[in-house]
């Protein structure tokens, strides 16, 4: 039995690697190197699940980070019970086949209620009367405790958001996935676990913020090097093999496309007023689309519509493809949860979930960072809104409101989709953009791909040895 650190370097590409990645560059040099085709969609939970299990979301169930619930009638997004995925774990398999072996699961999704040993992830605290607290949740409970009191509190602030990625008054660019960083070696000191799945998710932010051509992404680069080639130099005085790897790639957009308003302007969605302000009704529409990055599911209540969305669909600027149901069996999406159409964006194109025709009506949320209200992912919660005069004063001025018990509003986030400026979620045009995976030894991939499902047996060879 091997022990085995796994570093998942989010949206690492081999287009990246250069000048400003000399460790990741010798790391890569002395073992070995291959492109992970991407799992479809590409996107961090399906990703995972995929190397976790080593099936396709037609067994596992994980079709996006988020999807519509059809008894519900709800859209879910970044749930976190481990119970979602409906496949056997890495940890599970290997755990009947090597006695001793523990698993150490820090940062990556579906963590809660996972069947790992020691396992960390982000997880607020919300009181009844209405306030947020940034904290993380931890198995065993005691880890959490302990964790904090040696590491301190988790820069929540950079995980997601406006803060993500850029220096503040809280902190440095990279102080989130430091702070993961600095926890996979205070795991490794104290339990020393078997496989350690450590989530680094620096680059993510500026790629999907300025795009990845932007030359502050060198900088980012030269950060999440130095935090790689650190924890190399740490797991390797503990004689711990290393493997890094990425999720996917991140290619430049320029171009938003509104499914969502193209199916109200069609008379397909349901808008109900809340206050003045416009919800979208999933479970009256008779057909919405949930967005995910570069890939949409279409959930069609009316069946008598499917031809017709589909028509639509395929004839919208920014639409390349669209799945039925023999199309997601082709590519292994063909589960209940999926949509009963899938829309993927054509190369410099993504989804948006935005559905309302004037900003003036856009539900309250959606100028806030909250990935759990909105029924589709929102890359341009990365932004402070421009058009604020001095966002940093509105910024106090709320905390203040919310330290004095006040009600308030996080509303610093802008409704213009044109920010954003890298995506992901469909197959990159150019394989340098696929996501990565380096092994510490040379000569271990007999291939210069590997299929998505493949890490899973991959990573329990390493272990097995």
């Amino acid at each position: 039995m091997k022990r085995l650190a796994v570093l998942n370097v989010v949206g690492l590409s081999e287009s990246l690697l250069g000048p400003a990645t000399p460790r990741l560059n010798a790391f890569r040099q002395a073992g070995s190197f291959a492109r992970i085709r991407p799992a479809l969609p590409a996107v961090t939970c399906t990703a995972q699940s995929n190397y976790l299990t080593g099936r396709s979301p037609r067994d596992h169930g994980i079709v996006a980070n988020g999807w519509f619930n059809r008894e519900l009638a709800e859209v879910h997004f970044w749930k976190q019970a481990n119970h979602l995925v409906q496949a056997p774990k890495i940890w599970d398999r290997l755990r009947a086949e090597l006695p001793g072996f523990t698993c150490a699961q820090l940062f990556w999704w579906f963590n809660m209620y996972s069947t790992a040993d020691f396992t960390i992830t982000p997880r607020p605290m919300y009181p009844a009367d209405g306030r947020k607290f940034f904290d993380i949740y931890a198995w065993p409970y005691a880890l959490r405790q302990e964790i904090k009191r040696d590491l301190g509190e988790f820069p929540f602030f950079g995980f997601w958001g406006p803060a993500a990625g850029v220096q503040t008054p809280q902190g440095a660019p990279d102080a989130t996935t430091r702070w993961i960083a600095e926890a996979a070696k205070w795991v490794e000191r104290r339990h020393a676990p078997t496989l350690n799945l450590v989530y680094l998710p620096h680059l993510d932010f500026n790629l999907q913020r300025l795009g990845p051509g932007h030359p502050e992404i060198l900088r980012d680069l030269a950060r999440i090097d130095a935090i790689v080639g650190d924890l190399l130099d740490f797991f390797g005085r503990q004689g711990v093999e290393v493997l890094v790897l990425s999720e996917y790639g991140i290619s430049a957009v320029r171009q938003p496309v509104h499914l969502n308003r193209l199916f109200r302007e069609r008379g397909w969605l349901t808008v109900k007023d809340e206050l003045g302000l416009e919800l979208l009704d999933t479970g009256a529409s008779r057909a919405f689309a949930v967005a995910d990055h570069q890939v949409a599911h279409i959930y069609v209540n009316d069946r008598t519509l499917l031809d017709e969305v589909r028509t639509a669909l395929e004839g919208t600027p920014g639409v390349a493809a669209v799945w039925d149901a023999e199309s997601k069996r082709a590519v292994g999406l063909d589960h209940p949860r999926a949509g009963d159409l899938v829309a993927v964006a054509a190369p410099g194109a993504w989804f948006t979930y935005y559905y309302w025709l004037d900003d003036r009506r856009a539900p309250d949320f959606a100028r806030t960072v909250d990935i759990h209200r909105k029924p589709g992912y929102d890359p341009v919660e990365l932004f402070l809104d421009p058009a604020l005069r001095l966002p940093k004063v509105r910024i106090a001025w709320r905390l203040l409101q919310k330290r004095l018990g006040f009600r308030m509003l996080m509303d610093v986030v802008p409704l213009d989709a044109n920010l954003v400026k890298g995506s992901h979620g469909a197959l990159p045009t150019v394989r340098a953009e696929y996501p990565i995976i380096m092994a510490e030894r040379s000569g271990f991939f007999r291939s210069p791909e590997v299929d998505s499902t493949a890490v899973h047996d991959l990573l329990r060879g390493l272990v097995l040895g």
